[in-house]
């Protein structure tokens, strides 16, 4: 499904600013997995993203999505294959937009399109469906201004907006961080019943160890730009916190220190 062989990222190359993003990073995902991934900041969990998805190059290495390099293609051209949320809750949607106009746009991704974005009757009652199933009365407020919604109701949108057409790769940048508890919560468990239910091969950065734990069938850890454990399903489910802290010190050589960590 999707293969990212010996990738490698350096920012800031020849400077005293010189920094590894990422190293030498191989990983491959099976149809369905649900990967999360961990760790400090600067430890290339973002930069990891922005390849998949396009935002970056790599200074070597390939990405492949079902044995295809995807390297040549834009961050545009990848995006019928690839669903993103970020952590900002005002990306990925247009504020300025309706509900059912950002989700008739999310409907087209990857296909030509005009200026008119109309929404007809038939599509307007399979958005208000597709809503329903978020269970926070959003298919009741269809011609809402996008801008006008709380910052969790915004990432609900945005999730269903990734997934409306089944994209072969999902891609969740920290998407609960921004939130208060309670509606990260809300939005962690929207995010697991569309995944499950939709069979969704997933890689979701979180900053929230037990999450990291709890959730998917794998979980990676990274440090300097390298993937440094790799968890399988059998494992995650008798893993503690304390117990992938100690393994991250023992392989590191160091702590694991960054404010934004929740450890549970």
């Amino acid at each position: 499904m999707l293969e990212m062989n010996h990738v490698s990222k350096l920012f800031n190359p020849g400077t005293v600013d010189e920094k590894i993003a990422l190293m030498d990073v191989n990983l491959h995902l099976k149809p369905g997995d649900f990967v999360t991934v961990i760790g400090s900041n600067g430890a290339g969990k973002s930069t990891l993203m922005n390849i998949i998805s396009g935002v970056m190059k790599p200074d070597a290495g390939e990405v492949r999505i079902d044995g295809t390099s995807i390297g040549h293609l834009p961050e545009f051209r990848r995006s019928r294959w690839i669903g993103r949320v970020f952590q900002d809750p005002m990306a990925g949607t247009a504020p300025h937009m309706t509900i059912e106009e950002n989700l008739a746009m999310a409907y087209r991704r990857g296909q030509s399109r005009g200026l008119s974005i109309g929404v007809t009757a038939s599509k307007r009652a399979g958005f208000r469906k597709h809503l329903e199933r978020l269970g926070i009365g959003l298919e009741d407020r269809l011609r809402a201004k996008v801008g006008m919604l709380s910052g969790g109701e915004r990432q609900a949108l945005s999730l269903l907006m990734a997934t409306f057409t089944q994209p072969q790769i999902l891609l969740l940048d920290e998407h609960t961080a921004a939130l208060d508890p309670a509606r990260a919560e809300l939005i962690t468990r929207i995010t697991d019943d569309i995944v499950r239910d939709m069979k969704l091969t997933t890689l979701m950065v979180t900053h929230n160890m037990e999450q990291a734990i709890r959730l998917g069938n794998r979980l990676i850890m990274m440090d300097k730009g390298r993937i440094i454990l790799d968890v399988d399903e059998e494992r995650k489910k008798s893993l503690t916190v304390e117990q992938l802290l100690g393994e991250f010190e023992q392989i590191s050589g160091h702590k694991l220190s960054d404010d934004r960590l929740v450890l549970g």
